[in-house]
């Protein structure tokens, strides 16, 4: 698999595909869409809105890939992005679990970072 093409394809199709399920079950009060920034390789799965009278601001999801890596930076999904990735082929040794703290990403069965 060609990292520089394939990786950037591959996580904009799954968020995609959660995004568009997301928008057939959701409050119409609340907006879920994808910001995509290519050339730094940032994803990010939003919802912004109001609901109860309150605002609703936030991310479900962001990854960025950073040094052929898919940096996991925010994760509020059942299952995990991650999941989602190492079903789609991607190695464990590409997938960071970057909202765990530098020193416990050793713990968990995914790459420490660099």
């Amino acid at each position: 698999m060609d990292k520089l093409t394939e990786y950037p394809k591959l996580i904009k199709r799954i968020l995609t595909e959660y995004v568009e399920l997301s928008n057939r079950h959701s409050n119409s009060d609340i907006e879920t869409f994808l910001i995509v920034d290519e050339s730094k390789a940032n994803y990010i799965w939003m919802n912004l809105g109001w609901q109860n009278g309150e605002r609703v601001s936030g991310m479900t999801v962001y990854v960025r890939i950073r040094d052929g890596k898919f940096w996991v930076e925010e994760d509020w999904t059942e299952e995990g992005i991650a999941t989602d990735l190492l079903c789609a082929g991607v190695p464990k040794e590409d997938i960071v679990l970057a909202f765990h703290e530098p020193r416990m990403r050793q713990y968990t069965d995914f790459a420490v970072a660099s």
